[in-house]
């Protein structure tokens, strides 16, 4: 990867998409042009209905524009078929969800080593690796423990863990204090910097402004259009080649 951190990771271009159910059409967004550069923290802020969500959905893969172009570090991936995006899903993405989507059953240590198995990484780089991303995440001393043994944060924090396990192009984090009390979303916040710190492109979906305020840039949709982008500083990393 480049040294320059004004490489695009994320390029949509005039996207829209529009949701229908019988003779009902509803379009979610409406022209979305967006770049986030390596080493950008945005928060994406709007109203229920703005397609905060939609977007999300279209960033991570996991729905396509119905017009439009998105190029995920230089691919156009738009288009692509299933298998194909599941395939950039699991070597570019790593995601955050508001619930935390753990495996009740599994350890943190397995539920973070999931994505390493799934993309075939050598069991032994896959120890290495879960132990360092335990460590980044302050729970090192957690990794046996079940997620009903863990706090809300701490399963947060897990969560974030295996996202950042598989090295992503982008993290995705959809809301992901929404559930925590203060001291624990301060927490998540803080490993979010952290790892924005090391050089992690982060895209977070946010209605609070206070944590919106921990990016370094905001961008507001309303009614499906892009009404606001707001640099807050210029933490921008440059990351190392």
């Amino acid at each position: 990867m480049s040294g320059d951190a004004s490489a695009p990771v994320i390029e949509l271009t005039d996207v829209t998409k529009t949701h229908s159910s019988g003779d009902v059409s509803v379009q979610a967004l409406r022209g979305v042009s967006l770049v986030v550069s390596e080493g950008e923290f945005v928060a994406i802020m709007g109203a229920s209905g703005s397609g905060k969500t939609t977007l999300l959905g279209i960033l991570g893969c996991l729905d396509r524009p119905t017009s439009g172009s998105y190029r995920l570090v230089g691919e156009e991936v738009s288009t692509l078929n299933e298998t194909r995006r599941a395939r950039i899903r699991r070597e570019h993405i790593g995601f955050v969800f508001q619930a935390f989507n753990l495996i009740p059953r599994s350890t943190a240590f397995k539920n973070i080593e999931l994505p390493l198995v799934y993309g075939r990484v050598a069991a032994r780089d896959r120890r290495e690796r879960v132990l360092a991303a335990l460590a980044e995440v302050g729970l090192s001393e957690r990794a046996n423990h079940h997620p009903s043994q863990l706090s809300g944060g701490e399963q947060q924090r897990v969560a974030i863990a295996r996202a950042l396990v598989v090295s992503p192009s982008v993290v995705l984090a959809d809301e992901p204090t929404g559930n925590l009390d203060s001291v624990n979303a301060e927490d998540v916040l803080m490993v979010l910097e952290r790892a924005h710190d090391r050089g992690a492109t982060i895209v977070m979906v946010t209605h609070s402004d206070e944590v919106a305020q921990r990016a370094s840039r905001i961008v507001r949709l309303a009614d499906g259009r892009v009404v606001a982008d707001e640099p807050l500083d210029t933490r921008v990393l440059e990351v190392a080649q």
